[in-house]
């Protein structure tokens, strides 16, 4: 099974400063048919507009992570942790029993765009962690970066949930695959360009959810961007 799931379709939210795309219930956006993809809770595309931000707020019992696409994000927490992360880096916060952080785009001029992605936990009262990592573009380029697993995976940073978080910077006319293990089901971003996943064309912003299938066959049309969740059916 593979579903597209065109932008024009998710909801779209505007507080002046923020701008979001929401792929799932979400905030004032609600709907109970939408409300996951297996463990996948959250995934907002977000555009913080210069010199705005998330003030101080609080989570818990959340697996949230950041994904950077565009310009830089400044954060600060509660643990004692302030970082400022551009493009290609990763944001983990396992929010356990909860914590306050606050994210801004403190540059004068410049759009912030992010991915922020929320994967429920395997139980509740964990304690709470914090960390980031920044990638260099050719660790993403013409090939696929495992930035996410859980503890006994091979990503480069670990949540406690089963679920693999990959990246990949394609160039046109460039393909990729994935081998799709059995039991296992795939969520797919197309954050910039034009692609054809395995028999359907995905454009920037738009989302496929992939199930029942054994591979994730990733083709081109223009220079893309594109991040995919893999994680138990």
């Amino acid at each position: 099974m593979i579903q597209k799931i065109e932008k024009e379709g998710m909801f779209l939210s505007n507080q002046g400063w923020l701008e979001s795309r929401f792929h799932f219930s979400f905030a004032e956006y609600r709907d109970y048919d939408n409300m996951h993809f297996g463990v996948l809770r959250v995934l907002n595309d977000d555009i913080v507009h210069p010199m705005s931000g998330f003030g101080m707020h609080p989570h818990e019992n959340m697996e949230i992570i950041s994904y950077i696409v565009d310009g830089e994000i400044t954060h600060k927490d509660s643990m004692g942790n302030e970082r400022i992360l551009k493009r290609g880096d990763v944001q983990y916060m396992s929010a356990g029993t909860g914590l306050m952080h606050s994210e801004y785009n403190n540059h004068p001029n410049e759009d912030l765009r992010l991915l922020q992605i929320w994967i429920l936990p395997p139980q509740k009262g964990m304690n709470p962690i914090y960390g980031d990592i920044s990638f260099d573009a050719d660790e993403r380029k013409n090939k696929l970066l495992h930035v996410i697993s859980n503890e006994a995976g091979h990503g480069k940073v670990k949540i406690h949930q089963d679920a693999n978080i990959y990246v990949c910077e394609l160039e046109s006319g460039k393909e990729i695959d994935f081998k799709i293990a059995e039991n296992r089901q795939i969520y797919y971003v197309q954050i910039e360009g034009d692609s054809k996943l395995n028999t359907i064309h995905v454009s920037k912003s738009d989302a496929v959810k992939i199930k029942d299938e054994k591979a994730l066959h990733v083709s081109a049309i223009s220079k893309i961007h594109f991040l995919f969740i893999e994680m138990k059916s």
